[in-house]
């Protein structure tokens, strides 16, 4: 395990846009579904930062956590635990199910995906490559 920086700085600087859009932001589409949408992207960077594998492995686990997160609020996990009153826990695991959320999570993914593809330091296959 050897830390990343670069996705160190990148989760610290959407993990303070996240809780802005939480404190500041009560409804509508940014709290809703841009925090959704950007809350992927965050644990992205997050895993990123301190496990070094392909991207695809840690895109498909933040993926799986989410929908999995997301379906234990289908069932009122917390509640089923008698946790319902930790407003910390509600605030982190939520509390409401709702299909617009698996659909941002998968869309936050893909975007996640296709910036790691972008910026990869790979040589890319283009017809015109620098000598």
């Amino acid at each position: 395990m050897k830390l990343n920086f670069k996705s160190l700085i990148i989760f610290l600087s959407l993990l303070i846009i996240e809780i802005l859009i939480a404190m500041y932001i009560k409804g509508g589409f940014i709290r809703h579904v841009l925090g959704d949408f950007l809350v992927v992207i965050t644990l992205f960077y997050l895993f990123k930062s301190f496990i070094k594998t392909k991207s695809i492995y840690i895109a498909i686990t933040v993926l799986l956590i989410s929908y999995i997160i997301e379906f234990l609020q289908l069932i009122h996990f917390l509640n089923l635990l008698n946790l319902q009153n930790n407003k910390l826990l509600s605030i982190v695991v939520g509390t409401t199910f709702s299909t617009t959320d698996l659909i941002a999570y998968t869309l936050g993914i893909c975007t996640v995906l296709f910036i790691e593809k972008s910026t990869s330091s790979k040589p890319s296959n283009h017809i015109f490559q620098p000598i």
